[in-house]
């Protein structure tokens, strides 16, 4: 079975991507389908098998819309972390024809899966559909059950944004749908059952041209300087910037070198909305920054949204 990772050329959905690009054929069009997460902390990996992929809804010239306009993109199956698609962007599906046509909706099939979880106490517990998944690990030992409620009969809907249809025409020279697998929002305990976790899969899409994207800056301010930690002096790139999503999932990015003296972390693939970017300092550091930490970040269709944050003090 092929690994998502084997698969792209460089990863998606980032999030999740429709590319829509015109062919020779005058009534068909190619298109690549990307996938991305939003990942959580409580989550060490979250592993789905997707056995098929289809876009669902009438092409031209079927006026009734039902079986016979869906359009199946992916046949065979692929399993993957969808936390190693955090900030990134993976084809899952590269150039498939699709008539042309209106599509109301992408659907994931999806016939197995396990998350690993961390516990409080320490240690992690994993979930699975069922202990004989094939996309276990050799020897796992499963502590309870995994529950995917009609994911592997009609398939998980993707929404695409606004819920407004998507038309494939032949002229397209490219269209991108950006597909954004949630799964801290995607994952939950079942209540009073402690064996127990259900899916209840938040996806969204978009229209990649319209997705954006988060680069928050650190840097020091006039005679600022870092303080020593032990026998280790404190570095920028000791510093991460942690985003967090209107449904409260996060995602954490070191800060790297730039230019002049100021660090950069740059969150990509973010549909449009309404961001809060923070600041963590390494262990042992407090600080504090102008303007005052956190802000909050809008993307907008197709733009760059930025958070500069400049230390004006940083003690142990």
């Amino acid at each position: 079975m092929p690994n998502l990772r084997h698969l792209a050329s460089s990863l998606l959905l980032a999030t999740s991507l429709l590319c829509l690009a015109a062919c020779g054929d005058n009534s068909k069009a190619r298109v690549t389908v990307k996938l991305t997460d939003a990942p959580g902390d409580t989550f060490e990996k979250a592993v789905v098998t997707i056995s098929k992929v289809y876009l669902k809804g009438s092409a031209e010239g079927d006026s009734k819309g039902d079986a016979k306009g869906d359009v199946v993109l992916l046949s065979t199956p692929v399993t993957t972390n969808l936390l190693s698609l955090a900030n990134d962007a993976a084809d899952l599906v590269k150039d498939a024809e699709v008539p042309t046509g209106t599509y109301r909706e992408l659907r994931f099939v999806i016939t197995g899966g396990y998350v690993q979880v961390k516990q409080a106490s320490g240690g992690s517990r994993v979930y699975a559909t069922s202990t004989t998944y094939e996309g276990l690990p050799a020897g796992t030992q499963v502590d309870g059950e995994l529950q995917m409620p009609s994911a592997a009969s009609s398939g998980l809907k993707v929404k695409f944004d606004k819920d407004a249809d998507v038309t494939i025409t032949s002229e397209d020279n490219q269209k991108v749908i950006l597909v954004d697998f949630d799964v801290a929002q995607s994952f939950g305990h079942v209540a009073g059952n402690s064996d127990r976790w259900v899916m209840g899969p938040v996806i969204k899409g978009a229209d990649l041209q319209f997705s954006g994207n988060v680069k928050a800056t650190l840097s020091l301010g006039a005679g600022v300087t870092l303080p020593g930690v032990g026998d280790a002096q404190v570095q920028l790139g000791g510093f991460s910037a942690v985003l967090t999503n209107e449904l409260g999932s996060q995602e954490s990015l070191a800060f790297v070198a730039g230019t002049n003296g100021v660090y950069v972390a740059d969150f990509k693939f973010l549909l449009p909305g309404t961001y809060q970017v923070d600041v963590v300092a390494p262990a042992g550091v407090s600080f504090t920054t102008q303007p005052a930490h956190p802000l909050t970040a809008t993307v907008g269709s197709g733009a760059e949204s930025s958070a500069a944050f400049t230390l004006t003090a940083v003690t142990r």
